[in-house]
């Protein structure tokens, strides 16, 4: 597009991250956020974590405004050529305390390389300990709804490309229920480039209150020792994918980024058990059974 859009970008994805911080305190109703300003050669970030809550055991939301040499191993990971490069986003992760309130996931991201290309990329998927048929059929029509605003084929596409990308190939199962990922959409010139930005910035927004919405109808429901002891078993499975096949944390780490703030999506804990097969007819082997790519989730 030729002029550099960064610093705009940068400011408005800042507000997104103190408004989303603001929503779930509110939300969790005891903890609250920390705050971790930190500069690098690479640029700068503020990281901001809620711990031990009454609702949240954990949630990260990190914020980065960074510049650099764009090297050939990144450039190997985002199909680009090398150069200089500058990048800003907000990204975070929610792990609750309660086995039947699910994990979530938001990213939102802008790049632009010194030979004046840029594109954006994000999406909010949802990963349920037992997967909810009524609560992700709700969640996928809000994602369709956010998303329709601003393209009529944003949702089938970007739905497509979270079953694709969310998934564990050695497990033969996808991460959770999806939601809408999207990377390197391009901006056609200025007026798309506002359309972009301004559909990243309406998911940023969109992530508090869905989250706000599920802790509120869920977070004070009674659960037993094996619901949360299987909470463990599938926190084991987000761990495998963000270390195995997470895109973004494999480049942040090989672009230099705060170390700390990339491994922030870790739960506090999981736990991993030999050849663990649910009963047949079980709750948990339920959840298994829905942890499939392309399932009509609004129409189920």
């Amino acid at each position: 597009m030729g002029k550099s859009m960064i610093s705009e970008v940068a400011s408005r994805y800042r507000e997104i991250q103190d408004r989303a911080c603001e929503m779930l305190e509110k939300a969790d109703s005891i903890a609250k956020f920390s705050r971790n300003s930190w500069e690098k050669e690479i640029g700068s970030g503020m990281t901001r974590v809620l711990e031990n809550g009454a609702k949240i055991e954990k949630a990260a939301i990190n914020f980065s405004h960074v510049s650099g040499e764009y090297t050939s191993e990144m450039a190997k990971m985002a199909g680009r050529s090398s150069g200089r490069f500058a990048a800003t986003g907000v990204s975070s992760i929610i792990h609750p305390v309660s086995p039947l309130v699910p994990i979530i996931h938001m990213n939102i991201r802008y790049f632009e390389l010194n030979d004046g290309t840029s594109w954006f990329g994000g999406g909010i998927d949802l990963t349920p300990h037992y997967v909810d048929k009524a609560e992700a059929s709700w969640f996928h029509k809000k994602l369709k709804g956010t998303c329709d605003l601003y393209d009529l084929n944003f949702y089938s596409e970007f739905k497509k490309q979270a079953d694709d990308y969310f998934f564990l190939p050695h497990r033969n199962e996808t991460r959770g229920v999806g939601g809408v990922f999207f990377d390197q959409i391009e901006p056609s010139g200025m007026e798309d480039f506002e359309k972009l930005f301004d559909f990243t910035s309406a998911l940023g927004k969109l992530y508090p209150e869905i989250y706000s919405e599920i802790l509120g109808k869920k977070s004070n429901l009674d659960y037993s020792e094996k619901e949360k002891s299987w909470q463990y078993v599938r926190r084991g499975r987000y761990v495998e994918f963000n270390l195995l096949y997470d895109r973004g944390t494999k480049f942040g780490l090989a672009s230099g980024g705060n170390t700390e703030s990339i491994l922030l999506s870790m739960p506090p804990q999981a736990n991993w058990a030999y050849q663990y097969l649910p009963e047949e007819g079980s709750l948990e082997n339920e959840t298994l059974d829905l942890l499939k790519k392309d399932i009509d989730w609004i129409n189920l």
